[in-house]
């Protein structure tokens, strides 16, 4: 099982103004058909007690530099010029297979 269902469960506590305990994210788990692994619920909140979550919350993510997204509008006449391609190709088949009779 991943970490990620106990994050939820602090997190979920966290957002109920609740105090983060080990008794409360195994209630958590279990109410959610989950049987909780103690050992990974006791690392989670040791970690999370020296952690300040509304900071941590409010921090943008550092994900790196992101392209800019694209216009749809600039999109369109680069589907366009495919279009075009493709519809070039068949008007040159035929030339060539007409070649082919003369």
């Amino acid at each position: 099982m991943l970490m990620s269902e106990y994050i939820h469960a602090a997190l979920l506590l966290h957002s109920a103004k609740q105090e983060i305990t080990e008794e409360r994210i195994k209630a958590i788990m279990r109410a959610a058909g989950i049987e909780p692994d103690e050992a990974r619920i006791k690392v989670l909140v040791s970690s999370l007690s020296k952690v300040n979550i509304d900071e941590v919350l409010s921090t943008p993510l550092a994900i790196g530099p992101v392209a800019p997204a694209t216009p749809a509008a600039q999109q369109a006449p680069a589907e366009k010029k495919e279009e075009k391609k493709e519809e070039k190709k068949p008007a040159e088949e035929m030339a060539g297979l007409g070649a082919l009779f003369e």
